[in-house]
């Protein structure tokens, strides 16, 4: 079996980077040979994920690529920033909660979307978002 391609490295600056994101993670999900709703519900995350690092982060940069765990592949995407961290992750959880204009489903709904997901953030450090959508 061959390893997957390394992850590309996509920095996280403006909106045209949210879009490149989100196009980046399209053509790995299709690659990785995940079905159209799992590539749809992705790269939906994935959106969601890059606008919050841009956003609530102020910038940063997104690792994407395929993975295999020995019996399947997928897709796995990194979102980091060097933010002022999430202060209550508890809250930042909870449906319809929000810091800004939006819906309040970014990371609730985002969570909901994949099939992997870790986060880890401290207040004043910034936050690393890390999911993971398997092939079925």
């Amino acid at each position: 079996m061959t390893q997957p391609p390394e992850p590309q490295r996509l920095p996280i600056t403006d909106d045209k980077d949210v879009v490149r994101v989100r196009q980046a993670v399209r053509v790995i999900a299709l690659a990785a040979k995940l079905p159209l709703v799992d590539q749809t519900k992705l790269v939906t995350a994935a959106s969601e994920l890059a606008r919050n690092t841009l956003i609530h982060g102020g910038g940063g940069h997104a690792l994407v690529g395929q993975v295999h765990n020995g019996r399947r592949g997928g897709v796995r995407a990194e979102f980091v920033d060097t933010g002022p961290g999430i202060a209550d992750l508890n809250l930042a959880f909870t449906d319809g909660y929000t810091t800004g204009s939006g819906l309040g489903l970014g990371l609730s709904g985002s969570r909901r979307l994949v099939d992997e997901f870790e986060i880890v953030t401290a207040a004043g450090e910034g936050t690393r978002i890390t999911v993971t959508k398997w092939a079925r």
